[in-house]
């Protein structure tokens, strides 16, 4: 009964929530925390290690600084930038910690395309690639984020070559390798919560694919969860790919 119940509410709010789009020039933001769990493996050769306490309190302070951060979602119907929020911390503060601050994703949703802007060294790099496709599976598990009913997807991903190194521990060397055996993909388990309350095909980062914004996702160590939404904001964000920069293959 109670699911009969969860199906008839969300099939009103998916149909309300449609109409509300469409009848608008349907724009909003979305707020997300990304945390990044540091493991027990470095904390212990952090103990282990020889370097005073000072210097033990600098490293995770820096890795702190680098593994929590605040991005900000601008999404309309088909498109949406995802940037950090900015710091209230001193410029030369966030210049040292932090040198992706300028960075920003955009993705267009309908031609399922992404601009990548970075900033390095004082110059701009623009990076345009495909969307990644996820091959999401669709769960009936519910829970309510904030205000919002979300359902359960998961998919699986192989890793980059970036996630691969920055998982390479020191079993490595422990245990050498069969040069005649062919490495199968390393493959990342991820699990996200979208709403259908808000029905557009987006969420953080590179994200993308579901009936609903995605309001949480957990790949790996990494959580990313939203904090806030705003829906038709007073102040409209112009939504559009960064043109100013060096483009990259």
């Amino acid at each position: 009964m109670i699911k009969i119940i969860i199906k008839i509410t969300l099939s009103i709010l998916i149909l309300l929530s449609a109409l509300f789009v469409k009848a608008q020039d349907f724009q909003g933001k979305a707020v997300y925390q990304t945390k990044i769990n540091m493991g027990d493996d470095v904390k212990k050769r952090l103990d282990s290690s020889k370097i005073s306490e000072d210097r033990k309190a600098f490293f995770i302070k820096m890795m702190k600084k680098r593994m929590e951060k605040v991005y900000e979602l601008d999404f309309s119907k088909t498109a949406s930038i995802y940037k950090e929020q900015k710091s209230l911390a001193a410029p030369s503060e966030n210049a040292r910690f932090n040198r992706s601050a300028n960075d920003l994703l955009f993705k267009d949703i309908k031609n399922k395309t992404f601009t990548n802007k970075k900033e390095t060294f004082g110059k701009v790099f623009l990076i345009k690639d495909d969307l990644k496709t996820y091959d999401w599976k669709l769960e009936k598990e519910t829970k309510m984020i904030g205000n919002y009913l979300c359902l359960k997807a998961t998919a699986e991903t192989e890793l980059d070559k970036r996630t691969r190194f920055m998982r390479f521990t020191k079993k490595e060397s422990e245990k050498k390798k069969d040069s005649s055996k062919v490495e199968e993909p390393k493959m990342l388990k991820i699990t996200a919560w979208y709403t259908p309350e808000i029905p557009v095909n987006n969420g953080p980062k590179n994200y993308h694919g579901l009936p609903g914004l995605i309001l949480e996702v957990n790949a790996g160590k990494t959580q990313i969860l939203c904090t806030k939404i705003v829906l038709n904001p007073k102040e409209s964000v112009e939504i559009v790919a960064s043109k100013k920069g060096i483009a990259l293959p």
